[in-house]
């Protein structure tokens, strides 16, 4: 192993109890970070910084942005989403152990959500609260004994990994409704090979472009026309939404028409897109909006966003959405409880991956506990994404705090707790050029079509909490995002 990496200067590399996924300790460098290393260390600081400040004015000028909601202001704060050029490194079988394991989740889940919305077994034999199910602002009674193209409802989905102080990797949540962060996984590869391609070509990692052909040919799986050249849409909300250059970007490299509601409209069953030749039939719509949203005539009545007449057209077989409406029955945070159990239950199998210990509030021993221990806690709003709806116990004043037990007093059922994990941490290029540490997490990307084993995307995305000692990895947030590489 390496000695103490010349890029951390007379400031100390502090580890403190967390796992640091580049350095072993304070004085060597992991196997596998060797040739990275070795790499920055041999660049001064003012060549790296200027890296950095190209990699910002590319990210700019080619709109990799993502905007942040505020309370506080007045407008939402478009801005390129801080990128690190120092990679995310996972060794081959590391890896390989992840996978298998994200795709036995991902398996189990697609088979709870097909069960709650047909027969049932898992309430009917006692796994599942019935309640938990009916409750759930995400289940679809809409859906029930609907036919679904190929039995595919996750066609994507992001499942959110953290590494705690023992090593571990743990589920922290799974998302299944949109999930978003696919164009930074592609888009940072690509600014990575661009600005340091002697250290792409050096390195040997797993390709990440292949997958965005997975992606079209999954796609093109549900299409129930089996045209061999599907009509495929990306519904997207429009330019305002904090996601929106993701989704350009990912219909432009699929080669995916690009529509928002009101360039869909429904006749005799069947989705058409208008063109300048007249209607074109829509075989498949990736939807990048909630299901509140999709069709005012089923769900929410004042939406604008979305096509009237949609959910008539799925009942009626002639066109496939992606992902399924009523997925998020699956991904509320309550329901995320009792993933090892449907793992054991639908597979036969024990569970890969463990889960982060929770606890439900609705149970009065529980939230007992939680309220007594609320400093040590991170209470999460059941139904909400993004970091929004969330308390961290040890970054809380004593108001907030208070604030938050009087909001699990009034909806327990509302909430949930989990005890505060040690995110393990990976070094960040600061701004002097030297390296510091900050938390990460890593967001996996599966794609399933019809009838096919699901593909994870290698590496996925890591998300960097940028603010020192910060715990909060969202975009939505402010947090950042990192290259992640697997070895090959």
């Amino acid at each position: 192993m390496s000695k103490l990496d010349p890029l951390l200067g007379l400031s100390p590399y502090p580890l403190f109890h967390y796992y640091d996924e580049m350095y072993a300790d304070a004085r060597s460098v992991r196997p596998h970070y060797q040739h990275v290393s070795r790499m920055f260390a041999g660049m001064s600081p003012e060549e790296l910084q200027g890296k950095q400040n190209l990699m910002q004015r590319r990210m700019m000028e080619e709109g990799i942005t993502f905007t942040l909601y505020n309370p506080a202001q007045d407008h939402p704060m478009e801005r390129t989403i801080p990128f690190d050029m120092v990679p995310r490194i996972i060794p081959k079988g590391e890896w390989e152990r992840l996978e298998a394991g994200i795709v036995q989740r991902i398996t189990a889940l697609n088979l709870f959500i097909h069960d709650i919305y047909h027969e049932q077994n898992i309430v009917k034999d006692g796994i599942v609260p019935r309640r938990m199910i009916l409750s759930n602002c995400y289940f679809r009674p809409e859906m029930a004994g609907l036919r679904v193209p190929g039995g595919a409802y996750v066609t994507t989905s992001g499942i959110d990994l953290i590494r705690h102080h023992d090593g571990k990797y743990y589920v922290l949540e799974d998302n299944l409704r949109t999930p978003s962060g696919f164009s930074y996984l592609f888009k940072g590869r690509s600014l990575m090979n661009q600005l340091f391609p002697e250290l792409s070509l050096a390195s040997s990692i797993r390709d990440v472009d292949h997958s965005l052909n997975c992606f079209l040919s999954v796609l093109r799986s549900l299409s129930p026309s089996r045209t061999r050249d599907p009509v495929i849409a990306l519904l997207t909300p429009g330019e305002y939404n904090s996601a929106y250059y993701e989704h350009a970007f990912l219909a432009q490299q699929m080669g995916i028409h690009l529509v928002e509601g009101r360039d869909l409209v429904a006749r005799d069953h069947k989705i058409y897109l208008k063109s300048m030749d007249g209607l074109r039939r829509v075989d498949v719509l990736y939807r990048r909006l909630d299901d509140d949203y999709i069709d005012p005539l089923a769900f929410q009545p004042d939406s604008l966003l979305g096509v009237a007449g949609l959910m008539n057209a799925y009942r009626a077989g002639n066109i496939a959405i992606a992902n399924a409406p009523g997925t998020g029955v699956a991904d509320d945070k309550a329901i995320y409880v009792y993933v090892p159990d449907m793992i054991r239950y639908y597979l036969k199998e024990e569970p890969m991956l463990d889960n982060v210990p929770t606890y439900l509030l609705s149970k009065a021993e529980e939230r007992q506990y939680v309220l007594d221990h609320l400093e040590d806690m991170v209470v999460k709003e059941t139904s909400l994404s993004g970091g929004y709806g969330m308390l961290i116990g040890s970054e809380a004043t004593r108001e907030e705090q208070n604030e938050f037990r009087l909001k699990i007093l009034a909806d327990p059922e509302r909430y949930i707790a989990q005890p505060i994990m040690s995110l393990s941490r990976a070094p960040v290029l600061s701004e002097s050029g030297g390296m510091t540490p900050r938390h990460i997490d890593l967001r996996a990307f599966v794609l399933m079509g019809a009838d096919c084993k699901p593909h994870v995307i290698p590496g996925g995305l890591t998300r960097v909490a940028m603010r020192e000692g910060s715990l909060v990895v969202n975009s939505s947030q402010g947090g950042g995002v990192k290259d992640t590489w697997v070895m090959a």
